[in-house]
């Protein structure tokens, strides 16, 4: 847990003066609806108890200095000149966020950032979309733009999109801004519509970090993510009217599967499927059926593991231990793939011993040290502190 008093005092050892203010963005856990969102269909994530917290003061300036402690480096740009920095491929999240300000001809000046994070770094847990948002607030408030929280998701995932590099959808970058404490989000990622669902009180969310690493940028994920936009073009020889893979039925699927190369087929089948799971996964948590909620996660971990293919044996590992612990309802991948966290539907009298029986197998099994977090869901960004 980050203390604000340690992060203040961070910064003015840095920086040699206070900042201003503190703002948080948090992490988010999907609970199902993966590889989705780019397909304008429907996720249900929440947002985390954990995030990225951003210490910050303006400048009288237009030079940016940005300092993360969990790289322990520092970058500095001007905002008259924001290009790619190829060295530390970290700042540019922020560099990407302040040019997409820029662009839409808001009136800021420079700043200073300190950046703590507790959030394990690649783990499947979007701290790329926590720091967009903490980076796009901060630039917000110490420059007081009025900007919706719609926008500024949408602003943060245009930086990730068009200056990193990595061809995301909405979802992690809505959830930071716009989730809700106790709730999960069941978002349409085509309107961004969403509807609060709420979490039952007996029952734990629980995230745990496999220590594999994944590289999304210029890796499989978008290849993926184009896989699904060929799909779409060949599909539309007989479904003219479709735009995106959420316009095609399971049935329909099946019906033109032969317009489907081997390689595509099972790409679209995951991504129909795991749309329509998604909307069942809804209702039954709305509807407090735990049990078919669990069933839907782990029929959507079978999907991403044999159709997407973004799983790794480490992830099938934890979700295979898991499955065969009390009290434990469902389990799956969750986030990009290729590495990165598990997420567990746990009864609340059973998570103590299901934390640790599943580090204890893991390390046992695989070899390796898993993070455990039993997560609550929480608020989207805010002001966490003014000085």
């Amino acid at each position: 847990m980050i203390e604000m008093n340690q992060l203040r005092d961070a910064f003015s050892n840095h920086f040699g003066l206070h900042p201003r203010l503190i703002v948080r963005a948090p992490g988010r856990v999907n609970l199902i609806g993966e590889h989705t969102d780019y397909n304008e269909g429907f996720v249900l994530p929440m947002a985390l108890d954990r995030g990225t917290f951003i210490a910050a003061h303006a400048r009288a300036d237009r030079m940016v200095r940005v300092y993360s402690s969990s790289y322990a480096a520092e970058d500095r740009f001007s905002l008259d000149a924001i290009e790619r920095n190829h060295e530390q491929p970290w700042s540019n999240y922020v560099r990407g966020v302040v040019k997409g300000l820029l662009a839409r001809d808001l009136p800021i000046l420079g700043a200073d950032l300190f950046i703590m994070s507790d959030l394990p770094l690649g783990g499947g847990l979007s701290s790329s979309a926590s720091l967009e948002v903490a980076v796009g607030y901060a630039f917000q408030l110490l420059n007081n733009i009025d900007m919706l929280g719609e926008e500024l998701a949408l602003l943060a995932q245009g930086a990730e999109n068009n200056f990193v590099g990595m061809q995301c959808g909405i979802m992690d970058q809505f959830t930071s801004v716009l989730g809700r404490a106790g709730q999960a989000l069941l978002l349409d990622c085509r309107d961004l519509s969403y509807r609060l669902i709420p979490i039952p009180p007996d029952v734990r969310i629980v995230v745990c970090d496999s220590g594999v690493r994944h590289q999304l940028v210029g890796s499989e994920y978008n290849s993926r993510r184009a896989s699904c936009q060929e799909a779409v073009q060949l599909l539309r020889a007989r479904l003219p009217r479709i735009t995106a893979l959420r316009d095609v039925s399971p049935g329909q699927l099946a019906e033109h599967a032969d317009l489907l190369p081997a390689a595509i087929l099972p790409r679209a089948r995951h991504v129909v499927s795991e749309i329509q799971r998604t909307l069942e996964a809804a209702e039954a948590l709305d509807h407090g059926d735990l049990s078919g909620f669990g069933r839907l996660m782990n029929a959507s971990h079978a999907s991403l593991r044999d159709d997407y293919e973004v799983s790794v044996p480490e992830i099938d590992a934890l979700v295979r231990i898991a499955h065969s612990l009390e009290g434990c309802y469902g389990s799956r991948l969750t986030g990009g793939g290729f590495g990165g966290s598990t997420v567990s539907l746990v009864r609340v009298g059973a998570v103590e011993q299901f934390t640790a029986d599943l580090a204890a197998r893991y390390r046992e099994e695989v070899g390796r040290e898993a993070t455990i977090l039993v997560c609550s869901p929480s608020d989207g960004v805010s002001r966490a502190a003014l000085f």
